[in-house]
């Protein structure tokens, strides 16, 4: 079933809430933050260990899809996730994709099973 001309905007909207997502050091930005009411610029680069630069970027891309919010106070810049509701995102992310990796690891363990093939190494 295509889209309707009203439907669109909702999943370009959805869509790029995933394109905010869609990079493991943006991932562990928003782990640090969840961890915390709000974490410094100063420590989100020591736990990351990127060149502020990079961070920076990063953190653009999670401000521009309304995923962070960040207040300046003085020289430092506060970060905190803008919606607690990302957190329980992240978590049931990492219990999906734990239960896909355990599938995923069961299965691997049955090809143990599998008889040998002539001219294979196991």
């Amino acid at each position: 079933m295509p889209l309707t001309q009203s439907q669109r905007p909702l999943y370009e909207i959805k869509a790029n809430l995933f394109k905010g997502l869609a990079h493991p050091v943006r991932i562990r930005i928003l782990e640090l933050l969840s961890a915390a009411d709000e974490v410094s610029v100063a420590d989100l680069q020591r736990e990351t260990e990127l060149e502020p630069s990079h961070l920076s970027q990063h953190l653009a891309v999670l401000r521009r899809h309304h995923l962070v919010q960040s207040e300046r106070r003085g020289s430092h810049v506060h970060y905190r996730l803008a919606d607690h509701r990302t957190a329980e995102l992240l978590a049931v992310a990492r219990e999906l994709l734990i239960g896909i990796l355990s599938a995923e690891s069961e299965r691997l363990s049955d090809t143990a099973d599998l008889p040998a093939l002539p001219g294979v190494r196991a």
